[in-house]
């Protein structure tokens, strides 16, 4: 039997065993195959390792995805992209500036096709912002898992985002966010007691300020030094 001959259901079959690529290579051989890669069941699963796969042609968007993880391990990600902005060099802002978007890009397109999303993973996604965490709470209203780990931008207010739209979230960690308090982190769990909610290292970090902050800080101390 010729590989055309197969119906969609063993063909779907057959495309998930392959990994990404290998899937994409296949669908380029006929239009039959290449409508079996298009096939929005076939894609229920999508793991990324870094973001420059993320602009890739080699996968799918579409109401079937049920898992997302986007985990990127790089030395990048601690030299780079976790520094505070005002003390990164003008190497490393060029360096920042040519993916700094591509998770946010991504994860706004998972906003506008992804509906039924369960399980939303991000590491080492140095990047992201408050404001793409509350837009995938928003529109993804069946998330029931969220893990963050090494997201530096993440603050509390995306703590905020799961207490007013986690409706169906069972599983948060916020894992080596630096930026995470822990009054946050209360405030989630009074608000939503169900909530199976960790956060490894993030609350006991040292978060960033600014150095006009940092400035205004010691003058306070040094005032009540004096005052004493």
């Amino acid at each position: 039997m010729h590989l055309t001959q197969l119906n969609r259901e063993c063909l779907l079959h057959l495309f998930s065993f392959l990994d990404k690529d290998s899937r994409r290579s296949l669908s380029l051989t006929c239009h039959l195959l290449r409508e079996a890669f298009l096939d929005p069941h076939l894609w229920t699963l999508l793991h990324f390792d870094s973001p420059c796969e993320l602009t890739r042609d080699n996968f799918v968007l579409g109401p079937s995805l049920r898992y997302l993880a986007v985990r990127w391990y790089s030395s990048r990600v601690l030299q780079v992209c976790n520094i505070e902005e005002w003390l990164k060099s003008a190497f490393q802002k060029d360096i920042c500036s040519k993916h700094e978007s591509l998770v946010s890009t991504f994860l706004a397109h998972v906003c506008h096709k992804c509906p039924n999303l369960l399980c939303l993973a991000l590491s080492g996604c140095g990047h992201i912002t408050d404001q793409d965490v509350t837009s995938v709470l928003q529109s993804c209203s069946k998330l029931r898992r969220l893990h963050l780990e090494n997201c530096v931008r993440i603050t509390d207010c995306s703590l905020e985002g799961m207490a007013a739209h986690g409706d169906s979230l069972e599983e948060v960690k916020v894992d080596f966010c630096r930026n995470i308090t822990q009054a946050g982190l209360r405030a989630v769990r009074e608000k939503r007691p169900h909530i199976r909610l960790s956060a490894e290292r993030s609350a006991d970090m040292i978060p960033d300020s600014k150095p006009e902050e940092r400035v205004s800080v010691r003058m306070t101390l040094k005032k009540l030094l004096q005052v004493s």
